[in-house]
């Protein structure tokens, strides 16, 4: 096999701190040029600082974890050997096209690389630069590790063909067992019979069976509109299932659902103390710049999908549709029990018994959901909701983000669940639209 030299980007760094030890039994090159980048990013107070941090601190390390130095190459335990690169202007003699230089200086370096002979990657997330690595003949890629195919993500419900014995011994015990049956913890399971009986189930990963889903009732005033809100509903109710993802494009009730179930859970039934409620600072189009006002006052305008459908679970609930703000709902809010954060104010924090959920969880990196997640204390529910195809991210896609990660992850275990929703049930004219547009 031939050893590579694989040039990192900045970009892959502040995506993964820890990439340049993920290229075993090759060469792995780092820029000074992505060090000053770096060096600059560490200040930074949101999740790119912290990257940025820790990629410097791992380079500092290096030196006591392998043989070597930073100028010649540090060989590490996996066979890799890693090394800091001077940034060497190529001559006009050498084929670099003098449009690609100046605030290139990555690719001029890789190019540089070349020039010397051996066979040299450019590594980055950014997608203009891979497309002007290959114009000048470098080849490129993106960053391959803390991804899984989104095409490929299993949808957390599954069609099976079964005899009417099946189901019917499903509604007399409360449950079936079926042979040669491989699924997944907590996959659901939509049963039918050439007789047309069918029954809903979700398989059970402790007995290895399929188990009816929790009766359901109307929560908040809303009730599922479909087998797949059914099924999310169910995973949003269990309190055994401690992290969900809800994975569909928008109006398919994935926040609103998420939400009827965490009021439900603390108001009604006291399981959780409270509700905290995040979502990336992530705009859509043009940003309008800095907002004025306190964290809150900044917040409201970020959080404003979450209000609209808490007005309208409380609206809904105490049968007040008139305009403005219903008494269920200043009741709700003068609780103190549902509170609005912004991502970045989560790390650090220990939150024990509370439903969280993380609206656009697709602008999330795999990094950054692995802080949230982690924040979780003893007794706490997280949801994760979002759609993977539609991202803000500039370097994120639907296979690197936070959300398509979770479930490629956790998809084995017993404390997880996860829903892909396709149906729209907002309304005709938004299942149109995300149908044809």
């Amino acid at each position: 096999m031939t050893r590579k030299t694989f040039v990192i980007d900045t970009n892959v760094l502040l995506h993964d701190p820890e990439a340049m030890v993920k290229f075993p039994k090759n060469d792995v090159v780092i820029p000074v040029s992505v060090l000053e980048e770096l060096d600059q990013m560490k200040r930074s107070p949101a999740e790119l600082g912290k990257n940025a941090r820790m990629a410097i601190r791992l380079l500092d390390k290096l030196k006591d974890l392998g043989k070597g130095d930073l100028h010649e190459g540090i060989s590490i335990d996996n066979g890799a050997r890693i090394r800091i690169e001077l940034d060497v202007k190529p001559s006009t003699s050498s084929g670099f096209p003098l449009i690609f230089d100046g605030g290139n200086r990555t690719l001029a370096a890789a190019f540089h690389l070349k020039e010397k002979g051996g066979v040299v990657v450019l590594v980055s997330k950014d997608f203009a630069s891979r497309i002007k690595a290959e114009a000048i003949g470098l080849a490129a890629e993106d960053y391959e590790n803390l991804k899984f195919a989104y095409a490929s993500l299993y949808r957390g419900m599954r069609a099976l063909e079964v005899t009417k014995p099946d189901v019917d011994l499903f509604y007399k015990n409360g449950y079936v067992v079926l042979e040669n049956l491989d699924c997944r913890p907590n996959e659901y399971c939509v049963m039918t019979s050439p007789e047309r009986s069918s029954a809903v189930g979700k398989y059970d990963p402790v007995n290895k069976r399929i188990a009816p889903l929790i009766q359901q009732e109307r929560i908040w005033g809303i009730r599922p509109l479909n087998v797949e809100q059914r099924c999310a509903v169910d995973l949003l109710l269990r309190d055994d299932i401690k992290l969900i993802t809800l994975i569909g494009p928008a109006g398919t009730g994935k926040t609103l659902l998420a939400l009827a179930c965490g009021l439900r859970k603390v108001f009604d039934d006291g399981v959780y103390h409270r509700i905290l409620i995040s979502r990336p600072i992530m705009p859509l189009g043009r940003d309008i710049g800095y907002l004025p006002g306190t964290k809150e006052e900044k917040l409201y305008h970020w959080m404003q999908p979450i209000y609209d459908n808490l007005r309208f679970l409380c609206e809904t609930s105490s049968g007040d549709a008139a305009m403005g703000e219903s008494e269920a709902l200043r009741w709700v809010m003068d609780s103190k029990k549902i509170e609005m954060e912004a991502v970045t104010y989560i790390r650090g924090r220990t939150l024990p018994k509370v439903f969280i959920i993380i609206d656009e969880a697709q602008n999330l990196t795999p990094h950054e959901v692995k802080t949230i997640i982690s924040r979780a204390g003893e007794g706490t529910k997280v949801i994760l909701t979002g759609d993977p195809t539609q991202i803000d991210n500039p370097y994120l896609d639907e296979n690197s983000n936070a959300l398509t990660y979770t479930v490629g992850k956790f998809s084995e275990h017993k404390i997880f669940g996860h829903m892909f929703m396709e149906k729209t049930e907002r309304s005709e004219l938004a299942a149109v639209a995300a149908d044809i547009l």
